[in-house]
């Protein structure tokens, strides 16, 4: 059983979000899978109109017990980090977005005197247009949460 950590804002949950908890899903192998979201004012940083914490959580859950008949392990993220400095974790999930934060958690990590994390990093998954499906992209309605073009009238 291994314990694998992955975060992000998750809103709105698109499928680039899916191929990221599978893999985390698929390497948590029954043990322990945390999912880190970002507070309400790391996720207004980056997007203005977005849904609370409390509502992006639970559409996590209610995501995962639906997809994966799981139910993990939620925490808030304050910062960048939130639990990977200070616990030890097999695996990390990132993105290519991400994939800088999973090598700052790593040297912090190694400065702390603590073992890295295997980072496992999940591809982007593309929207019809062959560009990475994303949160701001469907936000600013170019795409649907699959990556399908959206009619603009």
């Amino acid at each position: 059983m291994s314990r694998v950590a992955v975060g992000g804002t998750f809103f709105p949950i698109h499928d680039g979000h899916h191929a990221l908890l599978a893999r985390a899903y698929q390497l948590s192998k029954g043990g322990i899978l945390l999912i880190g979201i970002t507070s309400d004012a790391m996720a207004r940083k980056k997007y203005h109109e977005i849904d609370d914490y409390s509502k992006r959580a639970g559409n996590i859950i209610k995501f995962m017990l639906k997809e994966f008949d799981t139910r993990p392990t939620v925490v808030i993220l304050e910062d960048p980090f939130g639990p990977t400095i200070t616990e030890d974790f097999d695996y990390l999930i990132v993105s290519p977005e991400t994939e800088s934060i999973g090598s700052m958690i790593n040297q912090q990590r190694i400065r702390l005197g603590r073992t890295p994390i295997k980072i496992e990093r999940v591809a982007y998954v593309l929207a019809w247009d062959g560009k990475p499906i994303s949160s701001t992209r469907i936000l600013n309605n170019e795409i649907d949460i699959h990556g399908n073009p959206l009619s603009h009238r």
